[in-house]
């Protein structure tokens, strides 16, 4: 049985290796042969790319402040007393 597992694992980790390669060869067709577009690119765009950075800083800062206490646990070792302290609080 082992032996099976060893032979499917070996097959799977060939097909991945060829998977990659097959996508980095696609990448390199697509941009290798790139002619230039001649494409017009308006003043809203700017805004718009600096919207969607604004936005996902916002976004990251939000994040962070809701695991703000996991985050901090994770470098102090502390996260699972927290989590458990605060559910033996909420059940009172």
């Amino acid at each position: 049985m082992t032996k099976v597992l060893v032979k499917a694992r070996e097959v799977i980790s060939k097909m991945r290796l060829l998977g990659n390669v097959l996508v980095v060869s696609i990448i390199l067709v697509v941009f290798g042969f790139e002619n230039s577009a001649l494409a017009y690119l308006d003043p809203g765009t700017g805004s718009m790319v600096l919207q969607l950075l604004l936005g996902g800083i916002a976004g990251a800062a939000v994040i962070l402040k809701l695991y703000w206490r996991r985050f901090v646990g994770l470098f102090r070792g502390h996260a699972r007393e927290e989590s458990e302290h605060s559910s033996s609080e909420d059940q009172k």
